[in-house]
């Protein structure tokens, strides 16, 4: 991939890592100076994400992303069980335990030590 840094520097390489703050680490590295008339090749070199202007990233790498997260999500849903079911709602559906009043409804007090029905509550 192309690194092009604000300074005009180029740096091309094969992708190693990259963080959230777009901090890179290239391996078998060609940089360029800003003037284009000077060439290094490096083993390897960390490029700081807020000196960066523009990566290029070749298309078929963008394609193999996609297709492994496509994939990702895919067995994550499998995973989960997939179906969704409209009463099955879980904790806090306000229906409390097989239909015993715990102060869903309005008036009366909660049976047991229920949270109310509304909010969270202090717990007092």
């Amino acid at each position: 991939m192309l690194v092009e840094l604000k300074n005009g520097e180029t740096f091309n390489g094969h992708l190693v890592n990259c963080d959230n703050f777009m901090n890179v680490t290239l391996r078998e590295v060609y940089q360029t100076s800003p003037e284009g008339d000077r060439f290094w090749k490096l083993k390897e070199c960390y490029i700081r994400g807020s000196t960066i202007k523009y990566l290029r990233v070749p298309d078929a790498l963008l394609d193999t992303v996609k297709e492994e997260q496509t994939k990702a999500r895919d067995a994550s849903r499998g995973a989960r069980g997939g179906t969704f079911t409209r009463g099955a709602r879980g904790r806090g559906d306000g229906h409390g335990a097989r239909g015993a009043n715990r102060g869903g409804g309005r008036g009366g007090a909660p049976e047991r030590g229920g949270r109310g029905g509304r909010g969270r509550g202090r717990g007092t």
